[in-house]
């Protein structure tokens, strides 16, 4: 990730994508960008090609699911484009489809339950490093709407450990959260790996194909 990765920030309202540039501006990014309709995101995002978008969901001219819609899009035609969205409420079907081609670098927060700057930098962070920043209420409800079950053979605490690992969280912060060692972290990710059959690889990254199936999007 560049010193100062470039952003495109996609929001309607101007008080709010002012605010969220001069934040990312104060915290090291470089906002290449800033646009209040979908089309607008369209062109940004293929013209830019940024190290990360923030990308309100609900923009003109629908109103609707606009910046999303927008973001699978020009996903699709430009793999791996890092992509954090921010939304009122769980879409889970698009959430689904951001997360189905494993290729990681995706967030999906919850206006109403991001709390303070240092943690919504930090999510940016992640995704634009190639993490998964997920809401645990976005999490709750995907893994509730799979109808299968593949994580049947981990134990209580690899699940819990999977859990915040799809948060985003790293080694050491779960280490922090749960209150244990990142020695007894590193052999519960080495158990969940095995336990999924997910092996080693130059052209997959373990962390994200592991979030994937948790969320039932594998």
């Amino acid at each position: 990730m560049p010193a100062r990765p470039r952003c495109v920030v996609a929001e309607d309202q101007y008080l709010l994508r002012d605010g969220l540039t001069h934040l990312l501006t104060a915290h090291g990014f470089d906002v290449v960008e800033a646009v209040g309709t979908g089309p607008e995101l369209d062109r940004a995002l293929r013209t830019h090609r940024p190290d990360v978008s923030v990308v309100d969901v609900r923009m003109p001219p629908t109103l609707t699911d606009e910046g999303l819609q927008v973001a699978l899009a020009v996903r699709r035609d430009i793999p791996g484009l890092p992509i954090l969205v921010l939304s009122q409420h769980v879409e889970q079907l698009y959430a689904r489809e951001l997360l189905a081609d494993g290729a990681g670098a995706i967030g999906y927060l919850l206006k109403d339950r991001v709390f303070n700057a240092d943690q919504f930098v930090d999510a940016v962070r992640r995704v634009a490093g190639g993490g998964t920043a997920m809401d645990p209420e976005v999490i709750a409800k995907l893994v509730a709407g799979n109808a299968s079950d593949p994580l049947s053979a981990l134990t209580s605490r690899e699940r819990e450990v999977l859990g915040l690992m799809a948060e985003g969280c790293s080694n050491a912060a779960i280490a922090s959260r749960l209150h244990f060692s990142e020695g007894a972290v590193g052999k519960h990710t080495a158990n969940i790996f095995a336990k999924l059959g997910i092996v080693a690889s130059d052209d997959t990254n373990r962390r994200v194909l592991a979030v994937l199936t948790y969320l039932g999007s594998a």
